[in-house]
């Protein structure tokens, strides 16, 4: 959900300054337009400027908040292709304003609903698509906000290429059995670690500031990684 917080100077460099415009597909106008957006690879065909090419392997992350991890596994992993969407304007720029700070050049930037965009892309369009972290909408009433549903996750799993994975982690202890249950009872997705179970953190997956304060109180945090039959 799209919400307003304080833009730093560099966030708001990124998102005004030409020299990062080429990162950013398109907040223009900053309304979260994705007119025109139906193939994530197609923003990686111009060698010159992206030279893995739209073949590379390709991850999408939903929702990267200020985009540390997602700066963090493309910096470490050049020769993959990065995606990341977002509807909080401060995380797209801080993002945007890293990736030219590490000379990227296999990430972009989408302004936007994950799920619409989702559902203009082809099928069998991603290799990887992660959610870290999502809000875990703790109350009853608001259960049907959460990401990982029946209904969303079949628009996840439409874009994911056969033997692709979807990678969540969340420290919300309900929301992480929720999410089991619905993954483990959808029949396009496999459990990684095998039904019912979770998945210790990868080593792709950095761990963030956050979630390094949160262990260190005691929080648990709970990974899954489903493949696409």
């Amino acid at each position: 959900m799209k919400r307003r917080t304080h833009m730093n100077k560099h966030a708001e460099q990124a998102l005004t300054d030409p020299a990062y415009a080429h990162y950013i597909v398109n907040n223009t106008s900053g309304d979260g337009d994705l007119t025109g957006i139906h193939d994530l690879r197609a923003l990686f065909a111009d060698t010159e400027v992206t030279p893995n090419g739209a073949e590379a392997p390709l991850t999408l992350e939903i929702g990267f908040g200020l985009g540390d991890s997602l700066i963090d596994m493309a910096d470490a992993d050049r020769e993959r292709n990065f995606v990341g969407i977002e509807v909080h304007e401060p995380g797209i720029g801080k993002c945007a304003y890293r990736a030219e700070e590490l000379g990227l050049t296999n990430i972009r930037i989408i302004n936007g609903d994950a799920i619409q965009l989702l559902q203009q892309l082809p099928e069998n369009h991603i290799d990887r698509i992660q959610l870290y972290f999502p809000d875990p909408w703790q109350k009853k009433r608001h259960y049907k906000r959460r990401f990982v549903s029946p209904e969303r996750m079949a628009i996840v799993t439409r874009a994911l290429k056969v033997g692709g994975w979807f990678h969540t982690a969340t420290d919300w202890e309900h929301y992480a059995f929720w999410m089991v249950d619905v993954l483990d009872n959808l029949d396009t997705l496999s459990n990684y670690a095998g039904a019912g179970n979770f998945t210790p953190r990868p080593d792709f997956r950095p761990q963030t500031k956050f979630e390094r304060r949160g262990l260190e109180r005691g929080h648990g945090v709970w990974d899954l990684i489903y493949t696409k039959k």
